[in-house]
């Protein structure tokens, strides 16, 4: 049967299994099926084939790095696919050429004719993410980008992503997250992680913390992959400045025998994305090593374009209401530290949800350090956490008391009587609640 509109397709998408949405997800080759995905890409063309691209795996940072790299690809006179994943407001952000989102009829038109396919391939149905991801890879074969900036879903090695053979690789920070799919330990995910190796492939890396270092070396030398680090194998470096005219930024350098980057402003809050600046300097170098052309004036002027929804986002200015999907430990405490650093206040309102198999704990520990009121509330998804949970677990380890929130509306209610013009309130905790927050406020 056809499907002649928007909707439809959009119905028929939402259909599938959606492992982003699903509370309890089994991690391995039955759930997450790269020959699966594989046959799908065979009967569609093997879209994937025909684009070169830049993987970008990692925990933290991948969304950042891959739209700073695309917007200095663009300023270069490139055409760019950038694929990343999970939207905000609209599931079109995830698919994009040069900035601009991939069209409702393109959209329904794809959707279309992966679904003819998906009724031949018997019970062994993709998944939402499959089908997603065989969509980008036709929409940038179809409108023949020069290079796709492709971020990894969950993980990597068996990540749908993983079918392409790319020009180069990047890896951001590795923590603990997705810790029941891929491992308790930063040891574990960094294998997972470093499944996105290829043979003969370049791969960058932003500084590890040692124990997922040694796990990345071990791996790339086992698939013969040339793997380098910023701030040791290649020179980079970055400092943290304010001044009366500029106000607090941070500036990154970043030198190879090909480019040098002195003293360049990031785009983005945060000391944190220093490293993500970094490794995307990293990779347009090892493209240019590689053939592309690249000016690197132009590559500066796109760099100080970008800016990134959801990432440290002032949605309202009076009293300023700030996003942020920091969705574990490390991100809330880069997250703290950077509204330190950059947002004068007098107090902060922290509302907070997350998905109840997160590191909770290690959340509502670092949201500690930087919230003078926490509201907690839930989002509209299987996954969330019970804000009732997480007050009870919010008080066990501050000794203070949490309020909850049935909703976002009401938890916003109830930070604005709580703030004064000098105030902040922070909504944090997972890109759902970011989309949400988007959506009531804009």
């Amino acid at each position: 049967m056809a499907i002649r509109t928007y909707d439809a397709a959009l119905k028929y998408l939402f259909s599938l299994t959606d492992y982003e949405r699903m509370t309890r997800v089994r991690y391995n080759r039955d759930t997450f099926n790269l020959s699966r995905m594989r046959s799908l890409l065979k009967r569609l063309g093997e879209p994937h084939k025909t684009l070169r691209c830049v993987h970008i795996a990692g925990t933290k940072g991948k969304g950042s790095t891959a739209h700073m790299l695309a917007e200095m690809l663009q300023a270069c006179g490139h055409r760019v696919g950038l694929y990343t994943s999970p939207h905000l407001v609209d599931i079109r952000e995830r698919i994009r050429i040069n900035g601009e989102m991939i069209t409702q009829a393109a959209l329904t038109r794809l959707i279309n004719k992966v679904a003819v396919q998906v009724g031949r391939m018997g019970r062994n149905k993709p998944t939402f993410f499959e089908i997603f991801t065989a969509i980008a890879f036709m929409h940038f074969a179809d409108n023949d980008v020069d290079v796709v900036v492709l971020e990894t879903g969950l993980g990597g090695r068996l990540d749908s992503t993983n079918v392409v053979k790319p020009l180069v690789v990047g890896l951001t920070s590795i923590s603990l997250d997705h810790t029941e799919q891929l491992g308790h330990t930063v040891e574990a995910i960094a294998s997972e992680k470093a499944g996105v190796f290829k043979a003969g492939v370049p791969a960058v890396s932003v500084p590890q913390v040692p124990e997922a270092k040694v796990v990345l070396e071990r791996a790339a030398r086992q698939s013969k992959t040339p793997l380098l680090f910023t701030g040791e194998n290649i020179d980079f470096s970055y400092r943290f400045e304010s001044s009366r005219d500029m106000g607090p930024q941070t500036r990154v350098c970043l030198t190879t025998e090909r480019s040098r980057f002195e003293h360049l402003p990031v785009p983005l809050m945060g000391e944190h994305q220093a490293l993500n600046c970094g490794l995307a300097l990293a990779l347009l170098d090892q493209l240019k090593a590689q053939g592309l052309e690249i000016d690197d004036h132009a590559a500066i002027q796109g760099l100080a374009r970008v800016s990134l929804p959801g990432r440290m986002e002032i949605l309202v200015r009076s009293p300023r209401i700030l996003v942020d999907g920091a969705h574990n430990a490390a991100s809330v405490e880069a997250l703290m530290r950077a509204i330190g650093q950059y947002i004068p206040y007098d107090s902060m309102v922290v509302i907070f949800a997350c998905a109840a198999d997160k590191d909770i704990d290690g959340m509502l520990a670092e949201i500690t350090r930087g919230a003078d009121k926490v509201i907690f509330t839930r989002y509209d998804s299987p996954r969330c956490a019970r804000p009732e949970e997480l007050a009870e677990r919010y008080e066990e380890i501050s000794g203070r008391v949490g309020q909850v929130a049935e909703d976002l509306t009401q938890a916003i209610r109830v930070a604005n009587n709580a703030v004064s013009r000098e105030d902040i309130i922070c909504i944090t905790g997972s890109f759902y609640l970011v989309g949400e927050a988007k959506r009531l406020l804009q």
